[in-house]
């Protein structure tokens, strides 16, 4: 029987350093770069986060502010998940040769069929620093393993004049073409589209990609969330430097892995944030259940000219799985209940903000 997720687990590897220097990054401004090892060794981490202690099988996103595979104990992590029986993914620019020769030989065949590399084409930055042929021979020694794989652009305005040149690379060299993500503004209270053009000329210039990623996060993007979200119960965000737990990116914390208590699982119910920026990974796997949307392996995977697919058949199988099918839904009450206290929590944070606000002016 094909494993089925359990939990969707978001992590932040704490790693602000990067070899590049994209325009559109979150990093821009940002002076001191860091690396900071985890909470606890690996191994640790892998027996915290075991499938007896989670529930069952997990799929853990492994992302860094910056490139996340410089981190040194990322790939021990990635063994001894794997090893458990968990599915990993890890979001890197594909440019550190020396980093993907190691991990393909530091995991199993069946290691290897747990995980999923997203490599993010950063295709300005690779053909500035003369790095095309470096992603794309990272690319292939992926393909070549039991690993699987997708490729995916992060769309940018100064990329449009590029993109029929991107079309052509892919097509010849991936076999089809990348999938694309949008861009968010984070600087703005509303979480908008970054761009300088409107949202249906944006669709337009972007659509043509054909990804069902795109398709289905445009149509959420800048959609508040009414229905009951099950993220902090069947979904967390985990930040491995501390080891705190939220419900979400935004969420309540709910605990700290490192504590011997069992985990604690509440769902977050209404979101208070405008949209679901992440709704590609969130939603799609199932957090609000009555929401129709492809499934994650339909948002990841290409089908090539030749028959294969990005996603190898374990992978493929995993990530076509739901969250509502191996969780139970709330009952009406413990929706009720859970809407109250996150609606508590959000007063006591405004409370606090402004308590600060008061003293930063005492201060003064």
């Amino acid at each position: 029987m094909a494993d089925q997720i359990k939990r969707f687990i978001t992590c932040r590897i704490p790693v602000t350093a990067c070899n590049f220097n994209c325009m559109y990054c979150y990093l821009c401004g940002i002076e001191k770069r860091t690396i900071i090892h985890f909470v606890l060794p690996p191994e640790v981490l892998a027996q915290k986060l075991s499938v007896e202690r989670l529930g069952g099988v997990c799929y853990f996103n492994l992302c860094a502010d910056g490139e996340t595979m410089l981190h040194p104990q990322l790939i021990l992590l990635v063994k001894e998940l794997t090893k458990a029986g968990h599915y990993v993914d890890i979001i890197t620019n594909g440019s550190l040769t020396k980093k993907f020769d190691e991990l393909i030989n530091s995991l199993s065949t069946e290691e290897q069929s747990r995980l999923m590399i997203k490599f993010s084409f950063h295709y300005m930055q690779l053909k500035e620093k003369n790095l095309l042929n470096t992603f794309l021979e990272n690319v292939k020694k992926i393909e070549r393993s039991e690993i699987s794989f997708t490729v995916e652009i992060t769309p940018h305005d100064e990329l449009i004049d590029y993109i029929d040149e991107i079309k052509k690379f892919s097509i010849e060299h991936f076999g089809a073409l990348p999938h694309i993500t949008v861009a968010r503004d984070s600087s703005t209270r509303e979480i908008a589209i970054l761009t300088k053009y409107s949202r249906d000329d944006y669709k337009k210039i972007w659509g043509q990609f054909d990804s069902p990623l795109f398709d289905f996060k445009i149509s959420t993007f800048n959609k508040k969330r009414k229905e009951f979200c099950y993220a902090g119960d069947w979904s967390l965000y985990l930040d491995l430097e501390t080891g705190k737990y939220r419900q979400c990116n935004v969420g309540m914390e709910l605990g700290n892995i490192c504590d011997d208590a069992p985990m604690h699982f509440q769902a977050i119910g209404r979101c208070a944030i405008p949209h679901c920026f992440n709704g590609h990974a969130f939603l799609a796997l199932g957090d609000i259940p009555e929401l129709i949307c492809p499934t994650y392996a339909e948002e990841r995977d290409r089908e090539c000219s030749d028959g294969k697919h990005w996603l190898k058949e374990n992978c493929r199988c995993f990530y076509s799985s739901k969250l509502y099918e191996s969780n139970n839904s709330y009952s009406d009450d413990e929706k009720k209940r859970c809407i109250r206290q996150t609606r508590n929590e959000e007063i006591n944070r405004t409370a606090k903000k402004v308590i600060r606000k008061i003293k930063k002016m005492m201060t003064i």
